[in-house]
């Protein structure tokens, strides 16, 4: 019996070490499952945060693009003369008549058609615009010219001489809104001249957007 009783004190401290072992891992388990209840709590922030920053950097990009396009509209100017090539005479005509200027010396924003004479406002702003008109000189005919707006004529330069040569001038600044049409038209029984030196042009520029 006392045999039995040591072996089973022996057990008893054998199993108590046991047990003090399995707690021991069981804390440490426990301290682990905690640290990794934090990382993930701390991977959560983060991609949260990254996520924040992701959406910030999209924000950023895309007004960076809107900024970038309104920049290229801010930046309008075209100057061309009335003949393409050669030299010549245009009119007179028994009414007023469009003029396309046809060489294109400047374009930026492609806002004026060569094809169709016109300067389309591609944004709402103060636009300058001058134009020159030369001729030869005509007992009976002047040379003379209008800006026009939206079918409207806006002013005119007109200059009549018998002999010699002759040129007019004139300018404005228009408040023009998205889609304003602008062009010049040639006035009633007048002759416009032109050849490679481009005594006749036709220019415009955006002064500022509003």
């Amino acid at each position: 019996m006392i045999a039995s009783v040591a072996a089973l004190k022996v057990e008893v401290k054998y199993l108590q070490r046991d047990n003090e072992a399995q707690a021991a891992k069981i804390n440490e388990l426990e301290l682990q499952k905690s640290e990794l209840e934090k990382l993930k709590l701390q991977y959560q922030a983060q991609d949260g945060e990254l996520a924040t920053i992701k959406t910030r950097a999209n924000i950023t990009e895309n007004q960076l693009e809107v900024l970038k396009k309104e920049g290229e509209v801010k930046r309008v100017a075209f100057s061309a003369s009335l003949f393409a090539s050669g030299s010549g005479d245009v009119g007179p005509f028994n009414a007023h008549t469009n003029l396309v200027f046809r060489h294109v010396v400047t374009n930026i924003g492609n806002a004026y058609n060569p094809h169709s004479g016109f300067f389309t406002a591609p944004v709402r702003g103060a636009y300058q615009f001058q134009f020159y008109i030369y001729a030869l000189g005509h007992p009976s005919h002047g040379s003379g010219a209008m800006l026009v707006k939206n079918g409207q004529n806006v002013l005119i330069a007109f200059e009549h001489q018998p002999n010699l040569a002759s040129a007019s001038s004139n300018g404005v600044s228009l408040l023009l809104e998205v889609g304003d049409v602008v062009f010049m038209r040639q006035f009633v029984n007048t002759w416009i001249y032109d050849n490679v030196n481009r005594h006749t042009t036709f220019s415009g520029h955006l002064l500022f957007t509003m």
